[in-house]
């Protein structure tokens, strides 16, 4: 038992996450401050509730390049709602949220299914033309000081803990966040769309001729996916309390690393949950170290984009050699 967990792409990663901690704690002791662990943790929820709903995606074999550009839409409809609404409800905001970025999904899913666009066709396009409205709208304007009831949401704390820096704890975003991954650890595990997903990223003809409904799977994968971008940008808004329709430019392509990093493939047909909670918190990890050690913010951004470029080149080299080991053993037989 042990041997075989050894070899799960989970584990190792959980070794990586382990040594590049001990490494950042070294450099600066900080890193294990409470205050610390807690901020880089809600900084970082809107990344994992977005990985969360790109996990599905991938293990169908899919892709979704226009999250980016449905946070950017949601938040800044969250920007002009509260900036227009005296007495503003938070439900109504996550309802804001929820549906836009389950338009958006839609869209895609339909795109997908019905015209057969390629994924990354379809959603490339999607993003361009989300984000280019959302900046024609906005002209790129900074929206801030929102609201301090939102921020109060924002700060909100399920437990509180007490340093010498003052008061910190579980957070509303990182509460979101492990609403979100316990949703789709349900929908994954114990409901029949779930195991449907893993099904059409094994082999979509296998899973049409033993009775699922390909489309409506591919479309739920995307819509939920959209749906979960929309949460996100709840995250991250009431963190900040203001909204930049420029800031969230690629951040795509750091959901997409987050979750081959946690064990899934381009190529479909794998993916957990667990993996997907290893690779957000070994990005967390490496976002924050990275700021302890004092590197350039240029610097860091050369260093998140070698990550992203490695990982998914490693996910492709894996996948080339499984393809061609089977061939292998086809040829044999």
């Amino acid at each position: 038992m042990l041997k075989a967990l050894t070899k799960k792409k989970e584990f190792v990663v959980l070794l990586i996450v382990i040594a590049l901690a001990i490494v950042v704690t070294i450099v600066n002791p900080a890193f294990l401050r409470p205050n610390n662990i807690f901020d880089f943790l809600r900084s970082n929820a809107m990344y994992g509730i977005m990985a969360f709903g790109m996990l599905p995606i991938l293990i169908t074999g899919g892709i979704d390049l226009s999250v980016s550009s449905t946070i950017c839409l949601t938040a800044v409809l969250q920007g002009v709602y509260l900036q227009h609404a005296a007495n503003h409800s938070i439900v109504l905001i996550f309802l804001i949220c929820i549906g836009a970025g389950a338009a958006v999904g839609l869209v895609n899913g339909l795109l997908i299914t019905k015209l057969k666009i390629p994924p990354i066709v379809a959603t490339l396009g999607t993003q361009t033309i989300t984000l280019a409205s959302v900046l024609f709208a906005t002209k790129g304007k900074w929206m801030s000081d929102l609201s301090e009831k939102y921020k109060a949401f924002g700060d909100w704390k399920l437990i509180r803990v007490m340093t010498d820096r003052g008061e910190t704890g579980l957070y509303t975003q990182v509460i979101l966040l492990i609403i979100v991954g316990i949703i789709t650890w349900f929908i994954l595990k114990n409901m029949l769309i779930g195991r449907g997903i893993y099904a059409v990223g094994g082999n979509k003809q296998s899973a049409q001729r033993v009775g699922y409904n390909v489309d409506k799977i591919l479309i739920f994968t995307y819509v939920y996916c959209g749906i979960l971008a929309g949460t996100a940008s709840i995250a991250s808004v009431s963190i900040v309390n203001s909204v930049d329709p420029n800031g969230f430019a690629g951040y795509e392509m750091t959901v997409i690393a987050i979750v081959v990093l946690g064990g899934a493939s381009l190529a479909g047909g794998v993916g957990t949950i667990l993996g997907t909670w290893i690779g957000i918190v070994l990005m967390a990890v490496l976002k924050n170290g990275l700021i302890l050690m004092h590197v350039s913010g240029y610097w860091q951004q050369a260093i998140m984009g070698a990550i992203i470029v490695v990982t998914i080149a490693i996910d492709a080299i894996t996948h080339n050699r499984e393809a061609d080991r089977a061939i292998k053993v086809d040829v044999e037989e």
